[in-house]
């Protein structure tokens, strides 16, 4: 939808990166194609990347629909984490939007809390309806079909 905008994309699953592959090159090109020119892919853990990556060098960031790691002694694993939180805000320009997408209930509720619980991005209730602008997923899409309402935040970084 933006020719113009950079994107590194982030996923440590090997199915994923290749069911986004096949959007991106042609069939048949497979071996040959390259990506366009303003996306890359980092096939690891963005929390690694984040690390790596300068002060205030993203204008957005995106988290649609991560792994809940719906049990307890998960939760150090979500991505929505007090640590991840100071990295993407040191990493996000002043004013940056970060977009966050789930449709299970354990990590809206995670969400919720952890976002109350901090002080580094503006922090309204989440919208039930996917907003405009915002590009629809395969997840999404399974979440209506099985029943669930996702959830739609949109964070504001904090100077």
């Amino acid at each position: 939808m933006n020719p113009d905008v950079g994107y590194i994309a982030s996923e440590v699953f090997e199915n994923g990166l290749c069911s986004l592959m096949s959007r991106l090159v042609p069939d048949g090109q497979e071996d040959t194609a390259q990506p366009p020119e303003h996306f890359r892919i980092w096939p690891e853990d963005a929390r690694l990347l984040l690390k790596d990556m300068p002060d205030g060098c993203l204008d957005r960031a995106y988290l649609m629909f991560p792994d809940p790691w719906p049990k307890s002694r998960h939760a150090k694993r979500r991505f929505v984490h007090p640590e991840n939180l100071r990295e993407l805000h040191r990493v996000l320009k002043p004013g940056a939007i970060w977009r966050v997408a789930s449709d299970h209930p354990v990590y809206q509720d995670w969400v919720i809390e952890v976002m109350g619980k901090q002080n580094l991005f503006d922090a309204p209730p989440p919208e039930t309806e996917r907003p405009e602008g915002w590009s629809p997923t395969r997840y999404e899409a399974k979440a209506f079909r099985e029943g669930r309402q996702p959830f739609y935040w949109t964070f504001t970084r904090r100077p």
